[in-house]
């Protein structure tokens, strides 16, 4: 016990110390300097979470090639770059897990041909967790059933007023990273389905205060 509060102190005076990291997820340089930081502060890697994404919902006549390629280089290129440079200290981790928020792999061509080029940066995210759990990494993503109350809900998307809180997400996270990693892994969880399995039934406390409409289902998820 006085060994592992110890260490605990160890963390959280490293994590005061490392605070954050500047950086651009589309630059390697950028990208290594981070792990090499919290690999110094910590003593290695246990989670990656592939969280940084960029979205622009036009269609595929309308889509400006500058915010494809950044769609592409933020969402795919930066996920896989991110992964590539953690896993070899993730190797070294005793419950390592890397998290990336993307969607399961929906075919239907509605999804497919809405917004093309936003759909193949977000399936490649997806392809991402499926190719690197065959490289023997625990890897899952992460999609939320309805909207989500966040700042690309509110600014590009629309239909805050019909989301759940981030809350739903946070505690799903918790509950994927926290799994065994030698049996949680090839995994595109949708976030209710995961809190179901925890043996969580209510789901009122994400919803809006005094909430009583239908939720709005996010992008890529159809109705059950």
């Amino acid at each position: 016990m006085a060994n592992s509060a110890c260490r605990s102190a160890i963390r959280l005076r490293a994590a005061a110390s490392l605070d954050r990291i500047v950086g651009d997820v589309r630059n390697e340089d950028d990208v290594r300097t981070a792990v090499n930081a919290a690999v110094s502060a910590f003593g290695g890697i246990d989670i990656v979470v592939n969280n940084a994404s960029a979205i622009d919902l036009s269609s595929s006549e309308q889509l400006e090639m500058k915010r494809y390629d950044l769609m592409q280089d933020i969402n795919t290129r930066g996920t896989f770059l991110l992964s590539k440079a953690a896993i070899p200290h993730l190797r070294e981790a005793g419950n390592p897990h890397i998290l990336t928020l993307s969607p399961p792999l929906n075919l239907a061509p509605y999804w497919v041909g809405k917004h093309l080029g936003y759909t193949l940066s977000k399936y490649g995210m997806s392809l991402c967790t499926i190719g690197l759990a065959e490289d023997g990494i625990a890897a899952n993503s992460l999609w939320p059933r309805t909207l989500i109350d966040t700042a690309a809900v509110r600014n590009v998307v629309g239909g805050a007023g019909q989301a759940r809180s981030p809350r739903i997400m946070a505690d799903a996270a918790h509950s994927i990273l926290t799994r065994d990693p030698r049996k949680c892994t090839a995994n595109l969880f949708i976030d209710d389905e995961v809190l179901s399995d925890e043996g969580v039934t209510d789901l009122s406390v994400y919803s809006p205060a005094g909430f009583e409409g239908d939720l709005a289902l996010d992008i890529f998820v159809d109705p059950a």
